[in-house]
């Protein structure tokens, strides 16, 4: 799974659809390398070619069936997953993230692309057998790079997932699978999945336009490999939420807290987007950006972030080694730029929180955007614990 946001959240469902459908699954990814209930810390989206054979060796032993793995930029530029044979390619989408590497969008998209341009059409020899059935490229249709994408995918078979139900009456080459008669709550999402053949249900706890997407990539991916749809529509609804991702932190108090790994601006205007659309009073965001990583993203979160909430706390995330004021300075700009005053700087990330949690009050919604699943943060060359759900409970403790 490759692609700017969602490669997380569609690993999960195809987890929980294929270990429902009997597979014995692995999984590689930011948040963890899993299999057979044996759980590894992630050090990279996608390992090094070495560990990543190695970890793939392990899970042979082990008897894994099924690798669902999520496959970054800079691995593909860096041929990390060379030799990788992979039955099922997805694209969720790109946008701004990673140009401190890639310098520009058409770099960037001419990264994620290898991963289509090297498939290898299915090998007759007795010395290859996949598990699965048929290779596949499976392509967002609604992004823009997605469309671009189409003409460079090395197999013939592609399958096409869309949010827009009007695609399917559009003159599509290739195969579409649509979403239809979407109905949003603050704790789920229904609709229907509809191509030429099939119209299927679906219930998630997952919430969220964005989240439609994740599950249609993850629904197109299974039915290509013959996945029956009881299994698809159980998998799904298996899944209740995923580690930092729109987590909900229970607390002793009438207002929510959420926290989200939402580091792009399209990532966090997305979630902004989604939660100013769930009934509230005010809603309140924390957030920084991470030194030693892509500048020109900073100005547009910090125009994003204010422009959408209520009130805005501008903090640290991982300044690494960058100085954290210099790093908040570049966010301050796109800020002024947009002409916005509700937003306060506060470098301490943990006195951010606390003080966002000072501010809340019956109704309102507060987001920690950023770190989602971390449980540390990496000041100079040290990384040193710090997770959010623990300083929330600490905030609490006090009063």
């Amino acid at each position: 799974v490759t692609g700017t946001n969602g490669k997380t959240t569609i690993c999960y469902l195809l987890e929980s659809i294929f270990l429902s459908a009997g597979y014995k699954t692995g999984v590689i990814g930011t948040i963890n390398y899993r299999y057979n209930n044996k759980i590894f810390p992630s050090v990279h989206t996608t390992p090094f070619s070495s560990d990543l054979q190695k970890i793939l060796y392990d899970m042979v032993l082990e008897k894994v069936e099924v690798v669902i793995m999520e496959v970054s930029s800079h691995s593909l530029v860096q041929k990390r997953v060379e030799g990788c044979e992979f039955d099922i390619a997805i694209f969720t989408n790109l946008s701004e993230e990673h140009l401190d590497y890639h310098h520009t969008m058409d770099e960037y998209f001419e990264a994620k692309s290898l991963l289509f341009k090297n498939m290898i059409e299915q090998k007759k020899d007795i010395f290859y057998t996949s598990n699965l059935g048929r290779k596949v490229c499976i392509i967002n249709y609604d992004d823009a790079y997605g469309k671009k994408l189409l003409d460079l995918c090395s197999i013939k078979d592609i399958l096409l997932f869309s949010i827009n139900h009007k695609n399917r009456t559009k003159n599509v080459k290739y195969p579409i699978f649509t979403a239809a008669n979407i109905k949003y709550t603050s704790s789920a999402t229904e609709f229907e999945i509809i191509n030429s053949f099939n119209k299927v249900k679906i219930y998630s706890h997952l919430i969220g336009r964005f989240n439609v997407e994740n599950i249609l990539a993850s629904f197109v991916a299974a039915y290509s490999q013959k996945i029956d749809f009881e299994f698809i529509i159980e998998g799904i609804e298996k899944v209740k939420s995923i580690p930092g991702r729109l987590e909900k932190v229970d607390i002793p108090a009438d207002y929510t807290v959420i926290i989200d790994y939402a580091h792009t601006p399209d990532a966090l205007e997305k979630v902004l987007l989604l939660l100013k659309s769930i009934p509230h009073k005010k809603l309140i965001v924390v957030f920084g950006c991470g030194g030693d990583r892509d500048r020109s993203k900073r100005p547009l979160m910090g125009s994003v972030a204010t422009t959408l909430a209520d009130y805005v706390i501008v903090t640290s995330d991982n300044p690494r080694t960058e100085d954290p004021n210099k790093i908040i300075l570049d966010i301050e700009l796109g800020i002024k730029r947009a002409g916005n005053t509700n937003y306060e700087i506060i470098p301490d990330r943990k006195e951010a929180i606390f003080k966002a949690l000072s501010l809340g009050s019956s109704g309102d919604i507060i987001l920690l955007a950023g770190k989602g699943h971390e449980n540390y943060q990496i000041i100079g060359t040290q990384k040193i614990h710090f997770d959010e759900r623990e300083i929330v409970r600490e905030f609490f403790n006090k009063k």
